[in-house]
């Protein structure tokens, strides 16, 4: 049997991270929350096209959930150092049941606009930027650093899971009981969440000895990066994905209805795929992959990603879809394991929790590609536009080469 890195069988790790309390809450914390957020963002992104048509605006309303990580993300990481993570994370949860709520309400009472959605959008994107410095930076205290390529694993899998649940789920749901429906789900789920927060019991510490301003802090974090070639290579490449690949999975929905002929439910059933196949890809990782595989896995995740993303969006059929939407998954399975993996495990204990901000800002630099994206979309259309960015986020890596060939 592979080991992963420490002696210990894979399977055994991940039974023995299992059995920490802890650890479980967390990661069933973090289920919840995937599982909405892949749920409520399927049925934005259909609700949005039937009443706008306008492929622009479904792009903009993902991109919402990925702007506060960009503005807010690394003083996020700098504010969760002071912060006692516990309590920070209860509160990110209420906010988001909060915004569910009012959605559900306003779906049931028949007055839900889009704007209504972009609001809510944001206010999912705020906690979303929170999950590296706080959740899975509690996952790091719960387990251990020699535990966190596992944890991870199991987490992402987690992720990935959801992925198949969410959007099947929400078109489903979306189809009977509409966009309310799917809202009402979701704030009960989150209240379940909360219940399962509430009896988390590792607490951080809630000072740090250096008393800096949090803007100096963040500062040396972007200093101590710019000395590290291993984690520029780490971050460049995150950009690289999240610029070029992720937000061509908002063009599922458009690409599912006009390219394939699907309804919301078909459109649903198809976007789970993606979720089958990184679920898959995380098992195969947590049970297969040691630390010296890491970097390739990463690498190699961004590559199949997006060159399945030009073959999506090329399918003829839905057979040929769903399986380029496979091969999606299990790409981004490789990237989303090991980014915060090799974040975690590069920086200085001290650090963490800033550069696991700077990670989250990574990511939010997704709304430049959002925005590019939907400027290629009304211009192309929805296909074209797909490929024409994956198309160009293969490029990017080639450029970066130099880069991320350090990463260890």
């Amino acid at each position: 049997m592979e080991e992963n890195g420490s002696g210990q069988p894979a399977i055994s790790w991940r039974v023995r991270l299992l059995a920490l309390p802890d650890f479980r809450r967390l990661w069933m914390v973090g289920l919840v929350l995937f599982v909405v957020r892949w749920l409520e963002m399927l049925a934005v992104g259909v609700f949005a096209y039937q009443a706008t048509e306008s492929a622009f605006l479904v792009a903009m309303l993902t991109m919402l959930r990925l702007l506060p990580m960009g503005l807010f993300g690394a003083v996020l990481g700098a504010v969760a150092e002071r912060l006692e993570r516990r309590s920070a994370l209860i509160v990110v949860v209420l906010a988001m049941m909060a915004s569910s709520l009012a959605i559900a309400v306003l779906g049931s009472l028949g007055l839900l606009e889009v704007w209504h959605l972009a609001i809510a959008s944001f206010v999912n994107g705020l906690g979303w930027a929170t999950d590296n410095p706080v959740r899975r930076m509690m996952i790091g205290d719960a387990v251990g650093p020699g535990r966190m390529g596992p944890a991870m694993s199991l987490d992402v899998g987690t992720n990935n899971a959801s992925r198949m649940l969410g959007p099947t789920a929400g078109g489903l749901i979306l189809a009977t009981a509409g966009i309310a429906g799917v809202f009402w789900l979701g704030a009960a789920l989150y209240a379940l969440a909360l219940v399962v927060a509430l009896r988390i019991r590792i607490r951080s510490r809630t000072g740090v000895t250096d008393t800096a301003p949090v803007l100096q802090r963040v500062r040396e974090g972007l200093a101590w990066v710019r000395g590290d070639r291993r984690m520029t290579g780490v971050l460049m490449v995150t950009v690289i994905f999240n610029i070029f690949g992720w937000p061509c999975t908002s063009m599922v929905p458009v690409l599912g209805k006009d390219l394939l002929g699907l309804e919301p439910e078909g459109v649903g059933l198809l976007a789970g795929i993606d979720g089958v196949g990184a679920f898959l890809g995380a098992l195969t990782i947590a049970a297969l992959s040691g630390p010296h595989w890491y970097s390739r896995v990463y690498i190699g995740g961004v590559t199949i990603y997006m060159t399945a993303l030009i073959a999506f969006a090329t399918s003829s059929s839905v057979p040929l879809a769903g399986v380029a939407l496979l091969l999606v998954g299990i790409g981004g399975a490789g990237f989303s394991v090991m980014q915060a993996t090799l974040v975690y495990l590069h920086a200085p204990v001290e650090m963490r929790a800033r550069l696991l901000g700077l990670l989250s800002v990574c990511i939010g630099v997704g709304p430049v590609g959002f925005f590019y994206l939907g400027f290629l979309s009304e211009a192309f259309g929805a296909q074209a536009a797909t490929v024409a960015l994956a198309s160009q986020g293969l490029l990017a890596i080639l450029v970066a080469r130099r880069w991320w060939q350090a990463i260890a």
